[in-house]
């Protein structure tokens, strides 16, 4: 996308729709053609009026008009039938590159801003504030351009035939124009208003429905319920309120601008009794005065569609401007998983800093562990491993390389990360393990089920390895989504291995199940893991304590013991809790 347009929210909206240009010019030219066989039955009327006035009695004179009437109808509403479809085709092209440019984009950003937003204003913008710009781009180009085409050609016929008509047949569309005037005042900010609680009651919609378990759980229907109410009543209620304020500016201009006879009869039967004005031009001025309004009325029906325009592709580039995570496409060598982390600080944005002046070397084929109090920077540090974000200071290395120079396509390739809520997609069970390794034979995927011991319980599913899982794998119990999602680690056979407290919500028996799966995932790998039971790691070649964004201490188990008192407590409050148990 051109960073230049990066201001100008049409600009970029050009650059969406050059590659579809030809089919939004057909569906232009169609248009105008159409709109123009759209006045030939003014001109017709016109015609026949002078002829019936000068006392023409040839049927068959009135006949052959009727029929061009007639037949320009039809061709106005073929034409404007193929234009509607041709700009259709160009516009869902144009969305559909919106979409996969989002979510392509959305896979180059740093994970700090997917989190920092809220899913409901993503999903909003990527399906429902896209889709608004159908209207704009499909109708307002080919119709808007047409409808002020086609007034300006009946103008300038009117100034040929007689300048003083065709300036009495513009008297009403500046005393019009200032009731639209009256009618667009604060329109920015008022539109601004609408589309924010717009905005607002998508993202309440998607955390009520999202949160309605935990909302019944804990009898939290009522107060839940009136924050979703309340954000409807307020996207309502700016809209009524707003159509209210301007009401009045809308009836007093869609009645001005329509009421051209007013000026054009009286002022025409004075010039025409002064003998300055001829009949038939007379007659040819009332006729073509009226066709000059309605496509300007229509034009300025889609004064909202442009506006929406303008917010949409503004929400759209600003997505799209975020910054990207800068890695190169050329892919390095890398031989090795040995993983280095030098003088690494990390904030995101303005935020306080969640990791300072980290120093650690995490050797190939080890298992390194991460303990420590809650929000300490546990997770920070292995997902800055992962790439998941940029670091602010230092730099994290992979095989001597800064993972920054890597690729992200082949620093994920190397990298499996199993946490505890991974997620699976509304697909098969097959097709949610074979995403471990898309190129992956079926019997592939079957082997991975089996080195973790899922494929018996899968197969006992509804259909087996073709059981559909649900949105989030919403059809699955915790542990059977988590064992799957291990079994899409098997599959993929990355070197280095990162458990983010993979077993935190699963009961004993399938805790069990998992160890034992996950064993087969880390065998021979590098292994990074952070666990909440101290007991689950105690045998790891390296445990490393971090607390408010430090290290304090690492080392193995025993002599984390001797020395190190925060790893002491944490000790002695696992062992007190299992003793309790």
């Amino acid at each position: 996308m051109n960073q230049s347009q990066g201001g100008n929210p049409f600009g970029r909206l050009v650059e969406f729709a050059r590659p579809h240009k030809t089919g939004y010019i057909v569906s232009v030219v169609l248009a105008v053609l159409g709109v123009a066989f759209g006045i030939v039955p003014y001109f017709a009327t016109a015609r026949m009026t002078i002829e019936l006035l000068s006392g023409n009695q040839d049927l068959s004179f009135y006949m052959v008009w009727c029929l061009i009437s007639g037949g320009c109808f039809v061709l106005k509403a073929i034409l404007m039938g193929i234009s509607t479809r041709a700009s259709h085709e160009a516009t869902f092209e144009v969305l559909s590159e919106a979409r996969r440019k989002i979510a392509s984009k959305l896979t180059r950003v740093p994970m700090g801003y997917i989190l920092n937003t809220p899913s409901g204003q993503l999903k909003n913008g990527m399906v429902e504030r896209i889709e608004q710009l159908e209207v704009p781009l499909a109708h307002v180009i080919p119709e808007m351009t047409s409808n002020l085409l086609v007034p300006i050609a009946i103008i300038i016929y009117l100034f040929i035939l007689d300048w003083r008509m065709a300036l009495v047949s513009l008297i009403t569309i500046p005393v019009g124009m200032m009731c639209y005037m009256g009618m667009m005042k604060e329109y920015p900010k008022k539109y601004g208003e609408v589309v924010k609680a717009g905005n607002h009651m998508s993202a309440t919609t998607v955390e009520y429905i999202g949160g309605i378990e935990v909302i019944k759980a804990f009898n939290q229907s009522a107060n839940s319920y009136q924050k979703y109410s309340d954000a409807v009543e307020d996207n309502a209620s700016y809209a009524v309120n707003w159509m209210k304020s301007v009401q009045l500016y809308k009836s007093m201009l869609v009645t001005i601008w329509p009421s051209v006879l007013v000026c054009v009869l009286p002022i025409g039967c004075v010039l025409y009794r002064n003998g300055s004005l001829s009949v038939p031009a007379f007659v040819t001025c009332i006729v073509l005065s009226l066709g000059i309004i309605t496509p300007i009325l229509n034009a300025m029906n889609f004064t909202d569609s442009i506006s929406q325009m303008k917010s949409v592709v503004g929400e759209l580039c600003a997505v799209l401007d975020e910054k990207e995570l800068d890695r190169p496409e050329t892919p390095v060598s890398i031989h090795s998983s040995n993983i280095v982390l030098e003088n690494v600080s990390f904030s995101y944005e303005s935020e306080k800093p969640l990791l300072k002046n980290i120093n650690l070397s995490i050797p190939e084929n080890s298992i390194t562990a991460f303990v420590g109090p809650s929000g300490g920077g546990k997770s920070t540090i292995t997902k800055l491993i992962a790439g998941f974000w940029d670091v602010t200071n230092g730099t994290v290395k992979l095989d001597g390389t800064d993972i920054r120079k890597i690729p992200l396509s082949q620093l994920m390739d190397n990298i499996a990360y199993i946490s505890q809520d991974n997620y699976l997609f509304d697909e098969t069970v097959l097709e949610n393990i074979r995403m471990g390794k898309p190129s992956a034979t079926d019997e592939e995927v079957y082997q991975a089920a089996r080195d973790c011991g899922c494929y018996d319980f899968i197969l006992n599913l509804e259909n087996g390895f073709h059981t559909v899982v649900g949105g989030a794998g919403g059809h699955l119990s915790g542990g059977e989504r988590q064992r799957i999602a291990i079994a899409r680690a098997v599959l993929k056979n990355a070197p280095i291995v990162i458990l983010d407290e993979a077993t935190a919500y699963i009961d004993a028996e399938n805790e069990a199940l998992i160890q034992e799966a996950m064993a087969k995932v880390i065998a021979g790998k590098t292994v990074l893991m952070i666990a909440h039971r101290l007991s689950t790691i105690t045998d790891a070649d390296k445990i490393v304590v971090v607390k408010d964004g430090q290290i304090v201490d690492e080392g193995i188990h025993e002599e984390l013991l001797d020395s190190c008192m925060l790893y002491q407590e944490m000790w002695k409050a696992h062992t007190d809790t299992k003793d309790e148990a």
